[in-house]
């Protein structure tokens, strides 16, 4: 933009600045709040600002401090700042910031070199679990190496993690809070023991540092001037450092987006940047709001699904500034393979077309979804990166299964089609796989929800007509081979096809991985209740979380958006899904809709009482809000818990491990009437069917009144 080392003129820096990006670039002196929504040249405005205040005389470049969440971000605003005559300034991450004063300071203040950082917590988390005795897998590690990040960056001790878990609904799959808070503090002791360092120690050290008369005043006199990207992802203890470097000063300018809060479960906390202004009286606000990214259409459908007014959460509504294109498409399949299918097939069209694939995304919730496109997109030949994650069968849990799946195959008797699926669960149930999904978020939801892929597959593949003549190739002499057999040559066939090296391709990307990206296609998948939101989204805060997911999905589109979902996990399944709520302002009639019931509202679950949205879970499994009466046989609820008590005495396992209280109610609630009626009880699965269905229905025609 000017010659490397030139001093530009400050009113040059303002030139081709929209209104509101001017208003930013001249606000030199803080507290400043930028609300900027999504696409609407944030980093622009900011750099644009910081060389303004340069050129103006009014900063000193070594003395402003220009700090952001990824090292991705912090390099790019180097660089502009470089271009824009400005680059004295330092910009950084939280982190390499800290780090950088953590280095500087410790031998001052403690003496000697500070402790070695480390890459991994994984190590020293399975001493702190040995210690307490407590036996877990990688993935129950990596959950509690995460709880432990959480409770790290926000300022939560060992011994208040228990009661603060409780308090945020916190919680690691098959360990109790008092048990994390054990392990927590074992860490801990470890770590110190070790004298080693995690990454959120950086900012808690350098905090603790900074509490130094001397060391706060020498970085005070160092910084006077601060700028704090992506402020709604700020975490407790990122906002204790900051207050440190400012030392009671506001010469603050922060700038983010409500509207794309996203983090909040790994301890980003939004009302920092919502209540700047009570924590700073004398506060300047200003806003971004005109879109440069995207189409009319897009940004009338982004607006539409994050509401109005209160709904907002403070957003702002984002202004349109490219021309009219494409209408957002949105569209209901039967499955999910004919929903990639579909989606490949666009792609493969957008692509003869002239769109390069690096310009084309596939978005959706969770990283298992990513398994049917990859197939759908390999059989087309388009290449494709998956970003944030390994490709479905380089994951670890999916290459053990195969394993172990290939192993039973060569070792154990043919398996007849009708045995196959049975035969698959077994295997994987060796790897801790359930009937039903563990609850909560994590390592080992996402583990669970790859080997299910795994076993969904397995349902296609036993009514597939390839299995009759024994896969692809089919069999020598005609011979059919053992169904588990034929099953392992399609995985490892897949497999195959999906691991050809990518120099170009579609990017395959969970909605979390996508933010801060933009590409000029984008089809959001997999948009159905339980997946957007996600099933374990408890209460409105969990939820409005979700919304802002989806709206950060659909704003990373610049000029196609395609929505859509499918009515079934696999081929031939039930058709019992319905398109996520969040849609129902934007989207067409489908048919979904008109299947729907009266106790349905555009795919939202409603109470059966008074109607209101179900928010919770807990909530939707009863059919009903918490605060409304119960609708069903209480005396009818409590023979059904002595009967679990009995029946979990006989299998000689915990009581919920039967059924839940709430799945009880459930059945005392609808009452059905066979197996059928059964199954559509949150809560029951094939396997609990087989189990108890016979029992279960007993009771209930003993209790049903005689004609």
């Amino acid at each position: 933009m000017f010659p490397l080392h030139a001093h530009p003129e400050p009113d040059a820096l303002l030139d081709g600045l929209d209104p509101e990006q001017r208003s930013v670039a001249v606000t030199l002196r803080g507290p400043v709040r930028v609300l900027a929504g999504a696409g609407t040249g944030k980093t622009r405005a900011i750099t644009h600002r910081i060389a303004h205040g340069v050129a103006s005389g009014v900063y000193v470049p070594s003395e402003v401090l220009a700090v952001t969440f990824t090292t991705r971000a912090a390099g790019e605003m180097r660089t502009r700042l470089r271009a824009l005559g400005a680059g004295g300034v330092q910009a950084r991450t939280f982190h390499s910031a800290a780090l950088r004063q953590l280095r500087y300071f410790w031998p001052h203040v403690y003496g000697g070199e500070p402790p070695q950082l480390t890459e991994s917590k994984l190590a020293m988390m399975a001493q702190a679990a040995r210690a307490n005795r407590v036996q877990v897998d990688q993935a129950t590690l990596r959950d509690l190496a995460s709880e432990v990040e959480w409770s790290k960056v926000s300022n939560v001790r060992p011994d208040d993690y228990e009661k603060a878990a409780e308090a945020r609904g916190r919680e690691v799959t098959g360990i109790s809070p008092a048990l994390v808070s054990r392990v927590f503090a074992a860490y801990e002791e470890v770590k110190r023991g070790q004298g080693r360092m995690d990454m959120e120690d950086v900012l808690l050290v350098a905090a603790a540092l900074l509490e130094d008369e001397r060391v706060g005043a020498q970085v005070r006199r160092q910084y006077k001037w601060f700028v704090v990207d992506e402020f709604q992802d700020v975490s407790p203890i990122q906002w204790a450092l900051l207050e440190l470097w400012l030392g009671g000063r506001d010469e603050l300018c922060v700038v983010g987006d409500p509207a794309q809060t996203i983090y909040s479960f790994a301890g980003a906390r939004a009302d920092y940047l919502r209540d700047f202004p009570s924590r700073f009286r004398e506060t300047t606000t200003l806003s971004l709001v005109r879109n440069y990214r995207s189409t009319p259409e897009v940004v009338a459908a982004a607006n539409a699904v994050l509401g109005t007014g209160a709904d907002r959460g403070g957003a702002v509504e984002l202004r349109a500034q490219r021309p009219s294109g494409e209408a957002v498409t949105y569209t209901e399949h039967s499955d999910e393979v004919a929903e990639a299918e579909a989606v490949a097939a666009e792609i493969l069209a957008l692509h003869r077309a002239g769109t390069p694939l690096r310009e084309v995304a596939i978005l959706f919730r969770i990283n298992a979804q990513s398994e049917a496109f990859e197939e759908a997109l390999a059989a087309r030949g388009l290449a494709y990166v998956v970003r944030g994650a390994a490709r479905f069968f380089e994951r670890a849990e999916v290459r053990k299964a195969v394993t172990l799946l290939r192993g039973r195959a060569r070792g154990g008797e043919p398996v007849a089609p009708a045995d196959l699926v049975a035969e698959v669960k077994a295997v994987l149930a060796g790897m801790e796989w359930t009937e039903e999904a563990p609850a909560g978020r994590g390592t080992r939801r996402d583990r669970w929800e790859s080997l299910q892929a795994l076993v969904t597959q397995a349902e296609e593949w036993a009514v597939s007509p390839l299995l009759a003549v024994g896969g692809p190739g089919g069999g020598a002499d005609g011979e059919v081979p053992s169904a588990l057999n034929s099953f392992v040559d399609e995985l490892d066939r897949r497999a195959s096809e999906q691991h050809a090296p990518v120099a170009e391709g579609v990017t395959l990307a969970t909605l979390h991985a996508a933010k801060g990206l933009e590409w000029d296609a984008v089809f959001l998948c997999g948009m159905q209740e339980g997946s957007m939101p996600i099933v374990y989204a408890e209460g409105p805060e969990a939820i409005a979380e979700e919304r802002r997911l989806l709206y950060v999905g659909m704003t990373r589109a610049r000029l196609r958006l395609g929505v859509s979902w499918s009515q079934s996990r696999s081929p031939g399944g039930r058709a019992t899904r319905k398109p996520s709520r969040f849609l129902a302002e934007v989207r067409p009639e489908v048919a979904s809709d008109r299947a729907g019931g009266p106790r349905k509202r555009k795919g939202i679950a409603t109470c059966r009482s008074c109607g209101a949205p179900l928010s919770t879970t807990a909530e939707r499994k009863v059919g009903r809000c918490e605060d409304c009466p119960a609708t069903y046989d209480e005396e009818l609820f409590e023979r059904l818990r002595v009967w679990r008590l009995e029946r979990a005495g006989v299998d000689k396992v915990p009581a919920y491990v039967v059924f839940t209280d709430l799945t009880l109610q459930a059945i005392a609630e609808h009452r059905p009437t066979d197996v059928r009626g059964l199954l559509k009880i949150n809560g029951v699965g094939r396997s609990k069917v087989d189990k108890y269905a016979d029992e279960v229905l007993e009771i209930l025609d003993r209790e049903r009144p005689k004609k």
